[in-house]
């Protein structure tokens, strides 16, 4: 035991303690009675083999630990009248959680099945990892849950989205020692840089050390309390120890922890809501030591299991057919005194339940963890007040993310009131030409300034830290407790947290199946700085996969947009930011590009998710189409326009269809996606046997994969990235991946019938320019001129 917890003043009277340890004790029995339990749930007979799980699923190790905070967490919830959220980061804590829900009613109320009685904890038992019933971790179905516990890292990251713009809100954070040593959480840390303690609330981490990860110590559990007490003071915290495995002196030191610190972070916002105190505050937070498998068996089959990495998931694991297993079980549940806890109905006796707050206090009952219940639609005005004119495609050109920034000042400038509307991103706003937002909010940020910094300001709403994984934390902790946000990266980069947006996806597809659970606000991300304008940045910076990554997940969760301009980029933007329940990907470039469409033009289009550009054509609607040359994304688009332009010049009598796609799930048959299309449409556009020629943003096998059940599949020939780039022009860039528009001609000649002999001349000549672009570049060190200098006459 820490002389930190020998020390601490005593907060409770008998009666307060005999009552925390009475709750805590009952948690802990419901939790072991889920891992092992299908029936005789209070013991009322003598356990025997068949009331018990046939598969023993769940983890035992962390739920002591996890019923110790729930239980004072309680208590201060309920003495001081507060909001709070608690984000539980050990990943399969589920039979704590669940167990606590129960306790104090939530899991009733939101599952009236599961009465608080005798046969609702039966109901409990067996549906937790039992077919049909719920999963070992806290997920999407457990009341008071934003966190998905099956992949750590992430937890501190949502706990500090969760308190962005909730000044009223205390978020509990429960970080496992495991999940302390992943890098998402280390750079989590910093989040209290950018909290603001006048408009955000307070986060209370408490960092949960029992020394053990599924077979291996863990880092922070075995280095000395003096150097783990200094790493957290240099992350900006104000620890507070608490250790040993005495419960009563346990429970006695978690009660002054909690008191302090939420002591601390009342005098903190006071100081800076009503004295306007503007030195970053030092929060903070709880260290909390107890056994691994605390209260569990001391030892198994003569092998040490209590406060060892055995304890972790079942101590137990052969009760059906070891009887000296089945008899420890018994003694284990038994050592609880559960006819103390439960009275003859199985109900929680009054006694456990004196600190259990009330109604939406409860944490398993809090609105702020069903996000979707406070969401409140954005105020997002006109388009046309930022829509570029366009007389006709291609006469102009316009930085479509810059034109976007104005639209987002808007919103940050509607939303200034109510804070419900948070752009974040790894240090890339201004880059991806989005800075319009600062005349609106400037950039959050606790920290030191300096006469030479911009736009950092203590109440920003802009959030940027150069770790993808907390952009991407916050915002899913934003959104998941009812606000809006957009999160803007380079393309090649947002590959970063892959692993983040699965589980998030994940969640949204189970909370569409939940109808208790609101729907939230869609998770936007805006990819630019893209593969096909990375010529300066060079190869580490081009890769567009994350749009593959993407359509591999769930049709009804994801959706992917390449808006071709200016105004189809307003478009879709305005669509996604309306859209609930989506993870919304939206690739669009920051460099100039040619204005193609009117506005309302691109919101027929958008609308469409695809459709023919005539005036690009040469169709006369007199007979079908001799090719398609189809594109999608920005690059691609123009590319496909002037090899359309090449054509009309070259080959005159060449009926060309110009076809331009924004939702790529477009592609998809319709039994595959929301969006998708029936195969009459399909090949009412593309045609069922003239060949297409597709330039693609990314990587072209997608294309492939989206249409490869289509009658034309084997007339579709697509262009896009194929893992070629360096530091150059970007002309070149598009020629090394033959996306070019002399490429694409050529690819027309070879695949039209009849005129790999007739045009054999206009070939050679599209082969001559691209060798003399070869010639150009290395000479000049810019793209041809009539490259560079290309603009639409049609």
């Amino acid at each position: 035991m820490s002389a930190a917890t020998r020390q601490q003043p005593d907060v409770l009277t008998d009666e307060e303690l005999t009552s925390l340890d009475a709750h805590w004790r009952a948690a802990n029995y419901l939790a072991v009675g889920q891992i092992y339990l299908m029936a005789n749930p209070l013991l009322t007979e003598p356990l025997r083999p068949e009331h018990v799980k046939p598969r023993l699923l769940g983890h035992w190790g962390t739920s002591p630990g996890l019923n110790l905070v729930h239980t004072h967490l309680n208590r201060v919830i309920k003495a001081r009248d507060l909001d709070a959220l608690c984000v539980w980061g050990p990943g399969h804590g589920g039979p704590a959680v669940l167990a606590n829900a129960w306790l104090e009613g939530s899991y009733s109320g939101t599952y009236p099945d599961i009465t608080r009685d005798a046969q609702g904890m039966a109901r409990l038992f067996k549906q937790f990892s039992f077919p049909g019933g719920v999963p070992s971790h806290v997920a999407p179905e457990t009341p008071g849950s934003i966190h998905e516990g099956g992949e750590l890292g992430y937890s501190l990251s949502h706990a500090y989205g969760a308190a962005l713009d909730n000044p009223g809100l205390l978020v509990a954070c429960v970080i496992g020692d495991g999940e302390a040593e992943t890098g998402p959480l280390a750079a989590s840390w910093h989040s209290n840089k950018f909290l603001d303690p006048v408009h955000d609330g307070a986060v209370l981490p408490i960092l949960h050390l029992n020394g053990y990860k599924i077979a291996n110590p863990t880092v922070l559990a075995r280095i000395p309390e003096d150097e783990l007490d200094a790493l957290l003071r240099g992350y900006g915290h104000d620890p507070i120890h608490v250790s040993g495995d005495d419960p009563a002196t346990v429970h006695r030191a978690m009660a002054h922890a909690m008191d302090t610190a939420l002591d601390r972070i009342a005098a903190i916002q006071h100081a800076a809501r009503e004295q306007d105190a503007d030195e970053r505050p030092r929060w903070p937070m709880i260290v909390l030591r107890t056994p691994k498998g605390w209260t569990g068996p001391a030892e198994v089959d003569g092998l040490p299991v209590a406060d060892t990495w055995r304890s972790h998931q079942v101590p137990l694991s052969a009760v059906r057919d070891n009887p000296d297993h089945l008899r420890q079980l018994e003694t284990w549940l038994r050592s609880y005194r559960p006819e103390e806890l439960f009275d003859d109905q199985g109900r929680p006796r009054p006694h456990l339940l004196t600190h259990v707050p009330d109604g939406p206090h409860r944490l398993g009952a809090t609105p702020h963890a069903n996000g979707g219940l406070l969401l409140r639609s954005l105020p997002l005005p006109p388009l046309e007040r930022f829509a570029v004119p366009v007389d006709k495609p291609g006469a102009t050109l316009h930085e479509p993310t810059r034109v976007l920034g104005e639209l987002l000042e808007h919103v940050m400038q509607a939303t200034a009131d109510r804070r419900d509307f948070r752009l974040v991103g790894p240090d890339e706003t201004a880059s991806n030409r989005l800075q319009a937002v600062y005349s609106a909010s400037g950039k959050a940020w606790q920290a030191v300034t300096y006469d030479v910094d911009e736009h950092l300001h203590r109440h920003g709403r802009v959030m940027e830290i150069l770790s993808e994984h907390t952009c991407q934390g916050w915002l899913e902790g934003y959104l998941l407790t009812g606000r809006h946000g957009l999160f803007s990266c380079y393309e090649a980069f947002v590959h970063i947290v892959d692993s983040m947006v699965n589980q998030h996806i994940k969640w949204l597809r189970v909370t569409r199946r939940l109808p208790w659970r609101a729907p939230i606000a869609s998770l936007n991300y805006l990819l630019t700085s893209h593969v096909w304008r990375q010529d300066h940045n060079g190869f580490s910076h081009q890769d567009p996969g994350f749009v593959d990554h993407i359509l591999n997940k769930s049709p009804e969760a994801v959706r992917v947009y390449l808006p071709p301009d200016a105004n189809t980029l307003l478009s879709v933007a305005d669509h996604v930011l309306r859209s609930r329940d989506y993870v919304n990907v939206v690739v669009a470039g920051k460099q100039p590009c040619y204005d193609w469409l009117s506005m309302d033009q691109a919101r027929i289009h958008c609308a469409r998710g695809l459709g023919v550009w005539d005036w690009a054509g040469t169709e006369d609607g007199t007979r079908e189409p001799d090719v398609v040359l189809a594109c999608a994304g920005d690059v691609p688009t123009q590319e496909v326009l002037a090899a359309a332009q090449l054509l009309r010049r070259h080959l005159p009598d060449l009926a060309v269809r110009v076809v331009n796609v924004v939702d790529i799930a477009r592609l998809l048959p319709s039994e595959e996606h929301p969006h998708g299309m029936s195969d009459f449409e399909y090949d009412g556009l593309f045609t069922p046997d003239k060949p297409v020629i597709f330039a693609y943003h990314g990587y072209p096998w997608l294309i492939h994969r989206l249409a490869y059940r289509r009658t034309g599949h084997a007339h579709l020939h697509v262009r896009g990235y194929k893992e070629i780039g360096t530091t150059t022009t970007p002309f070149d860039m598009v020629v090394r991946n033959d996306l070019d528009r002399y490429r694409l001609v050529m690819d027309v000649i070879d695949r039209v019938p009849g005129l790999a002999v007739r045009a054999t001349a206009v070939r050679q000549e599209m082969e001559d320019t691209r060798l003399r672009h070869h010639e150009w570049i290395r000479e000049h060190g810019t793209d041809l001129p009539e490259v560079a200098d290309w603009s639409w006459d049609g």
